[in-house]
């Protein structure tokens, strides 16, 4: 897709797609407009079709890969790495800190409840992101746990803690519950490195 431009049309590119990421964030992905885009990047109509084509649509799932990535970031350079209790306490300190300094602006809520939903292809991402971030996971659980299918299990557990202790910060503004499904969903690691 960014065959043929330039390194300044891709700069310009990541920049709309980074105003309007911060956009779906703050309105709601189905609230945020071109015109929003726009006005926030001082972007005309045509330099927006330029990169996007199809519109909203092509900038929606642009947004939503920009979003996954920005997901996978935040977790290094723990998540390359889970291979000891501290690296997984590491881990958890550092998803714990992310998501409380985003609150209400956070890529993953944004990810699941609204991009995702937005097209197949957004939806795609979505997936893709789970994929990765469970199969980083899980090298993780397997290297503290024996028993694979108890790795999947751990590291499938690990996720939907992250997801619904976000969830859980989104609707109250507090962190306690993410906190509480963090160290609840690794604990069983502490046992398992001690085996």
């Amino acid at each position: 897709m960014n065959r043929g431009i330039t390194a300044k049309g891709l700069a310009t590119r990541q920049r709309i797609v980074v105003a309007a990421a911060l956009l779906a964030r703050e309105k709601g992905a189905a609230e945020t407009t071109l015109d929003d885009v726009r006005a926030a990047t001082s972007t005309s109509k045509s330099q927006l079709f330029h990169y996007f084509p199809d519109g909203r649509a092509d900038l929606l799932v642009a947004v939503a890969e920009h979003e996954a990535d920005q997901v996978i970031e935040a977790q290094q350079p723990y998540l390359g790495d889970l291979a000891t209790w501290e690296s997984w306490q590491g881990w958890s300190r550092a998803v714990l800190a992310h998501y409380a300094e985003l609150g209400e602006r956070c890529p993953l809520s944004s990810l699941t409840s609204e991009l995702g939903k937005s097209s197949p292809e957004a939806r795609a991402v979505v997936g893709a992101l789970f994929a990765t971030w469970e199969a980083a996971l899980l090298r993780g659980t397997m290297a503290m746990l024996p028993d694979r299918v108890a790795a999947v299990r751990q590291a499938r557990s690990i996720l939907a803690a992250v997801q619904g202790g976000v969830a859980m910060l989104q609707g109250t503004g507090r962190t306690e519950y993410l906190e509480a499904a963090l160290a609840a969903a690794i604990a069983p690691l502490k046992t398992g490195a001690a085996a």
